[in-house]
């Protein structure tokens, strides 16, 4: 297992990196969780049970879905704000001490109550130091908007850590090439996705759509994606499942699931990330004309 201690540093929200450490190769596990809203000791026990399981089978770095502590079929603000936590409650404390514990990295999703009031649907990293970055979900799917979440605002945080740099954003997130360039342009070489995807059949034969994603925003960037989803059903809502770990080149490198409370797991080598070129003479990074993109397209 690839693990180590770092010094503490401040809470991260937004980019941020450093290079400091040289990346290794590390085995991520993704927890494919089947959750129950508002049923706050029964998904901590889930998750605690998922982490130790993962860092049994050799895992250095463990993710857990989004809203991990609190299930997501809310009826209303009243059973949100009642399963919301602060970044020091009970929830990112056990995972704290989980990580420190069992010497491992992880990454999940909580249902937060902001200092404001709002509750936000959140994303914390946390190594055997403690928590070293906090996320809020900027773009919100769906019935989010209506009136339950608060909107994030920050730009998502590129972490440097023992295994390399890892950057941080929730599920609707990863839709928006934009967003997810400017974690690979901050020098994330694993871009880490807690999500809820709702089950949307694909049609006969194809591969979730949700999946395609990911693997695109992994292609498109050379760098790994590793996404933890929801399993299950919940108040009528059924769960993708597609958790899945997608290497620099855009293939994924762990079982694909479907619907099935799991743990997906792969070994990488995230120094691999390091080499943004795709032939002799592109690079993904350095083939880009920012210059061009914002002006407008004339009729």
């Amino acid at each position: 297992m690839a693990s180590g201690v770092r010094s503490p540093r401040p809470l991260l929200s937004g980019i941020l990196v450093s290079v400091q450490s040289a990346p290794s190769v590390v085995t991520v596990a993704c927890c494919q969780l089947a959750l129950a809203v508002g049923d706050l000791e029964g998904n901590r026990g889930k998750a605690r049970d998922a982490i130790r399981a993962a860092a049994a089978a050799g895992a250095g770095l463990i993710l857990l879905p989004e809203l991990t502590n609190s299930g997501y079929m809310f009826s209303g603000i009243d059973e949100l704000q009642a399963c919301a936590e602060p970044v020091d409650g009970p929830t990112v404390r056990e995972w704290t001490r989980l990580a420190s514990e069992l010497g491992v990295i992880v990454v999940g999703g909580f249902a937060e109550q902001g200092e404001d009031g709002e509750a936000y649907i959140a994303a914390v990293l946390i190594d055997p130091t403690g928590v070293r970055a906090k996320y809020r979900k900027t773009h919100l799917w769906n019935t989010e908007k209506n009136s339950l979440f608060g909107m994030g605002s920050g730009l998502p945080p590129v972490v440097e850590t023992a295994v390399g740099r890892i950057g941080l954003m929730i599920c609707y997130d990863l839709d928006f090439p934009e967003w997810v360039r400017a974690v690979s342009l901050a020098g994330a070489d694993l871009l880490c996705c807690p999500s809820n995807w709702p089950l949307y059949r694909p049609p006969e034969g194809e591969r979730p759509g949700e999946i395609i994603r990911a693997q695109a925003a992994a292609g498109g960037n050379r760098m790994f994606v590793a996404v933890a989803d929801r399993a299950g059903s919940e108040r009528g809502q059924d769960w993708l499942g597609g958790s899945v770990i997608v290497d620099a080149d855009g293939y994924p490198v762990s079982e694909i699931r479907l619907g099935e409370e799991t743990i997906v797991m792969a070994t990488v080598d995230l120094a691999e990330a390091r080499i943004k070129s795709i032939s002799a003479g592109n690079d993904v990074h350095r083939d880009r004309r920012p210059e061009l993109y914002e002006r407008p397209i004339e009729d």
